[in-house]
């Protein structure tokens, strides 16, 4: 229904803005009448609950839809609700006329205002997101200070009644003194003034100290609470934009981690403030003075059962915070000391702890030389009362620990260290001291020979990349020929290389031709018996090479390091060569100091023989296997072999494809003068196979670790193995004349007619190498005696140890090795001697300078290996045709 009257009815009485408040109470004077005033606005809000008329009346006006209701109360209401007498004829309510003009005057405005631009979809206004958040703050800490500080008025009226009433006590003592007829002491009733004068100013500083400590409390709060509130902001603003509270805490991070003080510092912080806070507390709420309180707080924080003793509300409350806060801290001081333990414990376990040596040999990479590299050092330190190994790999501290003490062989005083880490970082390297280490040996890698070397040429990288620089030398197991002349390049001087598969290779060539140099090798490389030496002796300048050679009993010159060439290393120079100043003498001795120049000794003057030079015969070798440097073995064989002779080829490459790879690694077929290749095809451990080769005619066969499978030594060694003994096999069953060779097997050997008989027999007839990568093997081949092996890694692995006590070694081992110069050979005694001739094994040198050879040890009839450097070399005995020599001469 409208709001305005009906004309047509009377005029309601004219109602007063009175009406709406409540009669005056009986008891209060009447006042005059008042004049009516401006209608109430609509934002009006009486300070009493609306009556029913009022509501109604300022409710907007019903819409179609609603018109129907009506906006008064029910009946039954309006018959409860009395209205006030009229005072005036009823008119039109102003009240109602003030509500309607201000909504016309709204509505004009806002069809006047131009329409805004509705706000994008998610976003608030800030002014509407701070206002509720600042507010909200503002009333926290407001209600934070009041609490604080009604807290400190209880805290502080409890302390004045604890003040007064011990007041109290000694004034009633005093006056109970007095009344016993003792006359009151003025000095203390002035003492007792006094004390109040002094605690009450001391009263504002214990507030504000109490005031200080729950501040410094709520400010990290409110910090948090602010950088949240203005993060919130600058997101709604621009919403790429990294949030304050992460940047805090990425610094944090940071300054945790690059900083390694970083922890106990922060918790030393914590400590103290928590000191300081608590005691600024115990000054608020106890009369103690700030020292006291100070010390009080410490006790609580490092002893969480003293608050017991606090008597008081606030010294309660004060201490038992602090031994929170103290046993938060302990516990913290306590997770850090275990994690800095614990860490340093794994540090230790994982091999991550610096090494501190000084002359120490340094091994960086692990593989299966390892073992027998560590044994040879150790023994080369013997002579020294031990020394230091340091082992660097990519492993585990305590698994390369658990693989060493499994190797059975004794370290004779020498240390081991192990440490994990990568040779190619600065900071691993130099964790191990490699600047001051005497030498480094840096070991090839299992696997693919070019990879293995492109690790090694980073390594030689890194090494060389030592601000202190390197105070030692670098020895570098590489697997490729080819690769050694870029490690040189990068190393320079520095470094000297051993490459694995070419010297034994070589080495297996030599042994083809010479049956028995493998063990002789194995002598003359391993510590354990005669090694290479080189030493200047001032008391030999002026002399000739012909009296060096019978100047010491304990050794067996060989050589000369010539200081005017540089230092280059001359094997078996002439006899009428005189010893310069500077110049170094190579010898063959047990150990470095156990030799020393003598006395030249009485011997018989050298009876001159008939020099015949036996011409080399063609011969037939068989190379069973594939392998990645196989074309050098052929431009090696090529150049010890006479002419006519023959290489036959035998493994599972196509031969169609052999030549290409060939000529890919760099054999140039019309360089062969020597030899002649003949190629088949077939698998060298099917026995069919095998029995299409005329074995029974061949003078040496090579039995190569096949390439497919050589990242594995014991497969390798495997198929050398079953290879070896099918060959044996097969040449026992077509010798000729095997039952009368079979009768003549000695005594004391395996019985007649056995099966490891009959392949003794047959090794008689022709000479196998094998290549053996595993020294388990050896024992196996050694017992049986059906080849001449060559124990592969233990070869490479003495090789790398006498390079890395004397790195000049080497250029005596490339001379021996190489095609051209001079080698080891095994000579007959019939070159030297005469029949029922008796000599000292100093006179057979002298006898053996003839043929420009350098006689270094024999092998005697019947013997199972050679003597080198022998003890006695001047008591004269009767030497046996079948007796032969091991001598180091040119290469025919």
């Amino acid at each position: 229904m409208p709001l305005d009257p009906d004309p047509s009815s009377p005029p309601p009485p004219a109602q007063h803005r009175d009406w709406f408040f409540p009669p005056a109470p009986p008891f209060l004077p009447s006042s005059r009448a008042r004049t009516p005033r401006t209608p109430f606005p609509s934002t009006y809000r009486s300070s009493k609950p609306y009556s029913v008329y009022s509501l109604a009346d300022r409710r907007p006006p019903p819409t179609p839809r609603s018109r129907s209701r009506s906006p008064h109360p029910p009946p039954e209401q309006q018959q409860q609700q009395t209205p006030p007498p009229p005072s005036a004829p009823r008119r039109r309510d102003p009240r109602y006329a003030g509500v309607r003009r201000d909504d016309a005057r709204t509505a004009a405005l806002e069809k006047a205002a131009p329409p805004t631009a509705a706000p994008a979809h998610g976003r608030k206004p800030a002014a509407s997101a701070i206002t509720p958040r600042c507010s909200g703050m503002l009333s926290a800490a407001v209600i934070l200070l009041c609490l604080a500080s009604l807290l400190r008025r209880n805290f502080s009226l409890h302390d004045q009644v604890y003040h007064l009433q011990e007041q109290l006590t000694v004034a009633t003592a005093k006056l109970q003194s007095c009344i016993v007829g003792s006359s009151l002491d003025m000095t203390d009733i002035d003492f007792l003034y006094q004390d109040d004068s002094i605690t009450m100013p001391n009263r504002s500083l214990k507030n504000f100290s109490l005031l200080i400590s729950l501040s410094v409390l709520y400010a990290p709060l409110v910090i948090l609470k602010y950088i949240d509130l203005v993060s919130k902001i600058r997101r709604s603003r621009d919403p790429e934009e990294v949030p304050i509270n992460k940047r805090f805490a990425y610094r944090v991070d940071i300054f945790l981690s690059l900083h390694p003080y970083a922890k106990p510092l922060v918790l030393l912080v914590a400590t103290l403030l928590l000191i300081a806070l608590g005691g600024l507390a115990l000054y608020g709420v106890t009369d103690d003075s700030l020292t006291d309180c100070l010390w009080l707080s410490w006790t609580f924080v490092a002893d969480s059962g003293n608050h017991a003793n606090a008597v008081g509300f606030g010294p309660k409350l004060v201490s038992v915070s602090i031994s929170i806060g103290g046993m938060l801290v302990f516990a913290m001081m306590l997770g850090l000391v275990t994690d800095s333990i614990s860490e340093k414990f794994d540090s230790l376990r994982k091999g991550r702890s610096e090494v501190i040596e000084q002359s120490h040999t340094l091994i960086l990479g692990w593989s299966d030389k390892l073992g027998s590299l560590l044994n040879q050092i150790a023994i080369a330190n013997e002579s020294l009362g031990g020394g230091t190994i340091v082992v660097m790999a990519e492993r585990d501290k305590e698994e390369m620990e658990a693989d060493i003490a499994k190797m059975e062989f004794d370290l004779k005083g020498t240390a081991v260290i192990c440490r994990s880490g990568s040779p190619l970082i600065l900071a691993d390297l130099k964790k191990v001291s490699v600047s001051k280490a005497r030498a480094i040996v840096v070991l090839a890698e299992e696997g693919n020979a070019d990879q293995s070397d492109a690790r090694a040429l980073r390594t030689v990288l890194s090494l060389t990349g030592v601000k202190e620089g390197l105070r030692g030398h670098i020895v570098v197991e590489l697997s490729d020929l080819d690769n050694e002349v870029l490690v040189k390049l990068v190393g320079g001087d520095l470094v000297e290389t051993v490459v694995a598969h070419d010297v034994i290779g070589r080495l297996m060539i030599q042994c083809a031709r010479q049956p028995g140099l493998a063990q002789i090798w194995e002598d003359i490389l391993g510590f354990e018996n005669c090694e290479f030496y080189i030493k200047r002796w001032p008391k030999l300048d002026g002399m000739r090479f012909e009296d060096v050679l019978i100047s010491f009993p304990d050794a067996v010159p060989c050589g000369i390091k010539v200081a005017s060439y540089r230092g280059k290393i001359i094997l078996n120079p002439d006899d009428c060569y005189v010893l310069q100043e500077g110049d170094e003498v190579i010898v063959i001795a047990e150990d470095d100091d156990t030799y020393a120049p003598a006395p030249l000794p009485k011997v018989k003057e050298a009876v001159y023989i008939d020099i015949v030079h036996s011409e080399r015969k063609p011969q037939k070798i068989l190379l069973c296997g594939w392998r990645r440097d196989i074309d050098d073995m052929i431009a090696v064989l090529d150049a010890f072999l006479a002419p006519g002779s023959e290489l036959w080829m035998f493994n599972d490459v196509p031969e169609v494809d052999r030549e290409r790879k060939l000529i890919d690694g760099g054999l140039d077929f019309s360089r062969l003068d020597n030899i002649t290749l003949v190629h088949r095809e077939g698998n060298a451990v099917i026995r069919r196979h095998l029995e299409s080769l005329p074995l029974e005619s061949f003078d040496s066969i090579l039995i190569l670790a096949d390439e497919s499978v050589e990242d594995s030594a014991i497969q390798a060694d495997s198929r050398s193995l079953a290879t070896l003994l099918l060959i044996r096999d097969i040449q026992a069953k077509r010798l000729p004349y095997r039952e009368a060779m079979v009768s003549h097997v000695p005594r004391g050997t395996f019985s007649e007619g056995s099966w490891i008989g009959e392949m003794q027999q047959a090794s008689d007839k022709s000479v196998i190498i094998s290549e053996i990568l595993d020294p388990r093997t050896k024992n196996l081949l050694t017992m049986s005696k059906i080849s001449d092996y060559v124990l592969s890694n233990e070869l490479v692995s003495m090789a790398l140890a006498m390079v890395a006590e004397d790195r000049q070694i080497n250029d005596v081992l490339e001379e021996l090795f190489a095609e051209q110069g001079n080698e080891m050979q095994i000579r007959p005694s019939d070159l030297y001697l005469r029949d029922e001739e008796e000599l000292n094994f100093f006179e057979v040198i002298l006898r053996a300078r003839q043929r420009k050879e350098i006689v270094i040890g024999y092998r005697l009839e019947g013997a199972e290996r050679a003597i080198i450097n022998p003890i006695d070399k001047v008591s004269r005995r009767r030497w046996s045709p079948k007796d032969v020599f091991v001598v180091i001469s040119e290469k025919e």
